[in-house]
């Protein structure tokens, strides 16, 4: 019958616990600890700036920089010999001094509260316009190394598996973009620099330069870009993407690209 009651309240427990998740314990945060049928080892403690808790009967633990489950396990093992079999719940009621830093050209820095169990896209999501940040140049620092590289592929390209949680006193820097133009100059109606967005095309650069004009060589389109740190020039056939729909023709853009379109008498 214990048993059951015991599985019962687990149950019950497990949103709580699923909401903690990988969440790390920070100084400041206020923590719930149940040890089953031992009341006076029931019990709210606040995590102390030198990152501990005092618990009855065990005195000062160390509990800043565990997760929920990591704390639970170590009170088990200390509680073994005065508890017989204790079953330990550790709960995250409150958090109040978890805070990860974002700073960088690409977007506004700051300070942001982790007041709850937090991930990587749902911070990027709250950042602000990420229109002009080089998120593939972007990282998250923890402790002072890179725990993850180019967030392109997650943010902008929706690749979940890329997601991760944060933890308190993560650090994350993100670039502006280097060069975020792209330029369109010669035989077009309105020369002009554009502001890069991801997927754009030879195609939508010459319609936002009021596309040709009358002398225009629309398949004398010169595209000068960079590939690996090498300069590479290549000619891009824009009538025959027209007239006979090949695709290829229709390249995508980098930020910096230059693009001229050549004039001719006829």
């Amino acid at each position: 019958m214990k048993a059951l009651v015991i599985l019962l309240l687990l149950g019950l427990l497990a949103p709580a616990a699923a909401l903690a998740g990988d969440y790390v314990i920070g100084d400041g945060d206020t923590l719930f600890i149940s040890v089953w049928g031992v009341k006076d080892l029931s019990l709210a403690v606040k995590v102390r700036p030198d990152g501990k808790i005092t618990i009855p009967a065990l005195g000062e633990v160390s509990a800043s920089g565990l997760t929920p489950q990591e704390l639970q396990k170590q009170l088990t093992g200390k509680l073994k010999d005065l508890v017989r079999n204790p079953v330990v719940t550790v709960i995250v009621e409150g958090i109040t001094n978890s805070k990860v830093y974002v700073f960088g050209g690409g977007v506004k820095s700051g300070v942001y509260e982790l007041n709850r169990r937090t991930t990587l896209l749902q911070l990027l999501c709250q950042v602000g316009e990420v229109r002009l940040a080089d998120l593939r140049r972007a990282y998250l620092l923890r402790d002072g190394k890179k725990v993850k590289e180019d967030l392109h592929r997650l943010f902008i390209e929706g690749d979940v598996s890329e997601d991760m949680v944060i933890a308190s006193n993560d650090v994350l820097f993100i670039p502006e973009l280097d060069a975020r133009n792209v330029y369109v100059a010669g035989a077009v109606n309105s020369p002009k620099f554009i502001e890069y967005r991801d997927g754009l095309t030879i195609m939508d650069a010459i319609l936002a330069a009021g596309w040709f004009s009358k002398f225009a060589k629309q398949n004398d389109v010169v595209l000068f870009t960079q590939k690996d740190g090498q300069k590479i020039t290549r000619t891009v056939k824009v009538k025959d993407l027209l007239q006979d729909g090949k695709l290829s023709e229709n390249l995508k853009l980098q930020p910096g690209d230059y693009i001229v379109v050549r004039e001719g008498i006829f």
